[in-house]
């Protein structure tokens, strides 16, 4: 059987009843460790890109559900702490041979996260399981890559961003930051949001497919996604509520303007070689 039909059986016994964390044997945790492996490998991949369009992959994302559902919590030790989980930290000796480093203290890679080669992870930061970080991507400090995240090649998440997880409900599409792009400092992205290739976002801009994009570009407007090549920021636009009687002045609600990227733009967030060397 394909490590793909054996996640889907024990996601059918588990939903169905029969199957708990009590009743878990070593069969079953070896099929859950090898589905970890996988993730990590890269093997596999909580979403993928198909005719264009981001589709999540329900059944690894059942996987991971699993390996909270058929677990039990134990005491592990990080540094000189002891913490409480279901799941151990992610073993990090393959990442120099990759040329992937991170610093010390408190880089924390979760079971089941892939980093990519020619990475960099500053510290304070984390990176969720079922998380996909491509090659030379830069994870700056305080920043928090969510569970099933999909970040590109090449991309920079300027400090304190978050990229938001999804594990619930499985059907649904996580974050995507997709190559070349990078996010400037303070930024955060929900939702399934998709961040178009080779696109700058402007220091603590909120993505969210609740919030319009104001595309410049196509002179049009668009949810959920910022289109490749652009360049985004935060502005306010007029709210409905804004005829209250308590909206003194008027009510303002946050949208995000998209333009073309120009080249001092790019000029601006351009790679230094020399950290990756």
């Amino acid at each position: 059987m394909s490590l793909e039909s054996d996640i889907e059986d024990l996601w059918h016994r588990y939903d169905d009843g029969d199957l708990s964390a009590d009743a878990a044997g070593r069969q079953e945790l070896d099929r859950l460790d090898a589905f970890l492996d996988a993730l990590e490998t890269g093997e596999v991949r909580a979403a993928e890109k198909r005719d264009g369009e981001w589709e999540s992959n329900e059944w690894v994302k059942q996987g991971i559900l699993l390996n909270f559902g058929l677990r039990e919590i134990a005491g592990r030790e990080y540094g000189d702490v002891t913490y409480h989980d279901v799941l151990p930290l992610r073993e990090t000796g393959d990442l120099p041979e990759r040329g992937t480093r991170n610093t010390p203290d408190g880089t924390v890679l979760r079971r089941g996260a892939y980093v990519g080669a020619d990475c960099i992870m500053m510290s304070p930061s984390f990176v969720n399981i079922g998380a996909h970080v491509g090659d030379g991507t830069l994870v700056d400090s305080c920043d928090t890559v969510g569970s099933c995240a999909q970040i590109g090649a090449d991309v920079k998440l300027g400090a304190n961003t978050l990229i938001g997880g999804v594990l619930e409900p499985v059907e649904d599409a996580p974050v995507v930051v997709e190559d070349g792009a990078s996010l400037g400092a303070g930024c955060r992205v929900t939702s399934g949001f998709v961040v178009g290739e080779n696109s700058v976002v402007a220091e603590n801009t909120l993505l969210t497919p609740r919030i319009p994009v104001y595309d410049l570009v196509e002179e049009e407007v668009v949810y959920g996604r910022l289109p490749p090549e652009r360049r985004a920021f935060t502005r306010f636009v007029e709210s409905s509520v804004g005829d209250h009687d308590l909206f003194e002045g008027g009510a303002y609600k946050p949208a995000v303007v998209a333009m073309d990227v120009e080249e001092t733009t790019l000029e601006g967030v351009e790679r230094e070689e020399a950290l990756r060397e």
